[in-house]
């Protein structure tokens, strides 16, 4: 019977990920399909078994929500699209792997502890990498303050001075804060494979004979005589 199929209000089908929308109508049977895999799990004597029973839990309990993206041109409609494409990535990557504090905090704290991991190192070779990786985690934050107009050695410096980990400085406001308090964050994953695939490329870079690059061309300069300023009023 049909009623045995059961029914959706949408099914969204792609290559690797299947989508089913309800309309509450069967709320009651999943929560009570719910308490059954419940049961299974306190039963189950297999991890595995376990950690598959309540990702089955996870997937029957949450929800899924239709978010809708007006604008008045196409241009503005397909560039807030785009940011709510990466805000979803990155709530996905921070319910997968956790978060961290944002603004380049957590790298600057990492890039203090490298000096301890250069100490273990065999060669001088490794020492010069080690203070490469260094520099690497402490730019983010020291664009960042460029970016909003201040120096960033100074930002870096000033930050440092604070035992606080989520101690930072929020580029918005212009404060240095609690940056985890002020909502700051980083998806732990985002900042993770950031740093494997820097060290990827490098690495690449590294055992290449030769690389090739994009040189820019120089704009050229406007037409006409650049001395004349016939155009120009005291």
């Amino acid at each position: 019977e049909k009623e045995v199929l059961g029914h959706a209000a949408k099914v969204v089908l792609t290559k690797e990920t299947t989508t089913i929308v309800g309309d509450g109508s069967t709320q009651e049977a999943v929560n009570k399909r719910v308490s059954q895999i419940k049961n299974l799990v306190e039963a189950a004597d297999q991890e595995y078994e376990k950690e598959k029973l309540n990702e089955r839990i996870t997937k029957l309990s949450g929800g899924v929500a239709v978010i809708q993206v007006g604008a008045q041109t196409e241009t503005e409609l397909k560039e807030k699209k785009l940011r709510v494409e990466d805000a979803l990535n990155a709530t996905k990557a921070a319910v997968e792997e956790g978060i961290v504090v944002g603004g380049g905090c957590t790298l600057l704290r990492l890039a203090a502890k490298v000096d301890a991991i250069k100490e273990t190192l065999d060669n001088d070779e490794q020492k010069v990498g080690a203070d490469i990786v260094k520099r690497a985690l402490s730019y983010p934050m020291k664009l960042i303050a460029k970016n909003a107009g201040v120096n960033g050695s100074v930002v870096i410096e000033k930050v440092l001075s604070n035992d606080n980990p989520s101690y930072g400085y929020n580029a918005a406001t212009g404060k240095y804060e609690d940056l985890m308090a002020a909502g700051i964050i980083d998806p732990t994953k985002v900042v993770r494979c950031c740093l494997e695939h820097a060290a990827s490329v490098a690495r690449t870079f590294l055992t290449s004979d030769a690389v090739v690059v994009d040189i820019k061309k120089p704009e050229p300069l406007p037409a006409g005589n650049p001395m004349d300023n016939s155009g120009f009023y005291a």
